[in-house]
């Protein structure tokens, strides 16, 4: 497997999971916690972008060099150079420490206790040609370690949610069932993120010498983001609830874009839609190498300059600036 592509197929959702303490609203640092509770635990659910090495060694190019070159320092089973969206999440929103992958669950069983990684690179709402876990065997994982008591059903009637769809019509309609089926669950907040704009990532501007978008796959983008905002509707009418909301990740990275101009976030980002890392040619990618082990791709001199790492996946630098977007700062706040 080389680089898992979060096109179409695939899907990137994160869980989170939450106790309470007293009913009463909790200040911690500068932050006041609505519904007297501090974030305790994060389950993450979904494919390559929120991956933190759950991929098998042999298959996967996270796991090769230059993957993980600015954190940890080495291949770590993450799809960028470093941190990704989660990571974020983790420890800047939430104020806890980024789950262990599932598959690490026996070995680093301390570490439970800040909740899991379930996602998996290549993988998608349904099957795909990647031999991954897909979403609905993801939540079958939860809901295997809660008949297991490994986690108390009390705590997920205390969890929010958020969701990363990927695609338009049928796609959204699976997703529909998964975040109802998280729901009946006991959580009682889910945001379903809208699609990023997917002509922007580098494998779709390279045809364009990076300078531009493919406005023909964005436009499919905004109608999934439609589809997606009607059946969010939906299930708060079916549910007569709240529940659920859409996190805007489209905008993030249009914040992000467009900040040459504005120099709001990170003006270091020269040329956004070209990435730092690529194969020589169309038959190699970031991380490959020949029969005798030579090196077949080029790395940029500083990934910090640099919003995506790979054709596909932002740098660490480029998830830092997406979650500091006045548009993912706002929808997160919608979880209170």
């Amino acid at each position: 497997m080389d680089t898992p592509t979060p096109l179409f197929s695939l899907l990137c959702f994160f869980l989170f999971s939450l106790f309470l303490g007293k009913e009463q609203h909790v200040v911690e640092g500068s932050r006041l916690w609505p519904f007297g509770f501090r974030p305790k635990m994060l389950f993450v659910f979904g494919d390559s972008y929120a991956d933190t090495g759950n991929n098998r060694k042999a298959l996967a190019s996270s796991w090769k060099l230059p993957y993980g070159i600015t954190f940890p320092g080495k291949p770590a089973g993450r799809f960028s150079d470093g941190r990704v969206l989660t990571d974020f999440i983790a420890a800047g929103y939430l104020g806890i420490k980024t789950p262990v992958p599932y598959r690490y669950r026996k070995e680093l069983g301390g570490r439970l206790k800040y909740g899991l990684n379930f996602a998996y690179g290549g993988t998608g709402v349904f099957d795909t040609p990647a031999p991954e876990p897909n979403m609905t065997t993801q939540i079958d994982f939860l809901q295997q370690l809660l008949n297991d008591s490994v986690y108390s059903k009390r705590a997920l009637k205390t969890s929010v949610a958020l969701g990363f769809p990927a695609f338009i019509g049928r796609v959204v309609n699976q997703m529909k069932a998964n975040l109802k089926r998280i729901h009946n669950l006991g959580v009682r907040k889910i945001a379903a993120s809208a699609l990023q704009p997917l002509g922007c990532l580098p494998r779709s501007t390279a045809q364009f010498s990076f300078e531009q978008c493919n406005e023909s796959e964005n436009a499919l983008v905004g109608l999934h983001n439609q589809l997606l905002a009607q059946a969010v509707n939906d299930l708060n009418k079916e549910t007569n609830s709240s529940s659920f909301f859409v996190l805007d990740i489209y905008n993030a990275f249009w914040n992000v874009f467009n900040q040459k101009q504005a120099h709001e976030v990170s003006p270091t980002f020269v040329n956004p839609f070209e990435p730092c890392c690529v194969g020589v040619s169309a038959a190699f990618s970031c991380g490959s190498v020949d029969e005798n082990g030579v090196k077949q791709y080029t790395l940029c001199s500083n990934p910090k300059s640099k919003f995506f790492w790979d054709t596909v996946h932002p740098t660490e630098q480029g998830w830092r600036a997406v979650y500091s977007t006045p548009a993912l700062q706002s929808s997160l706040k919608q979880f209170w």
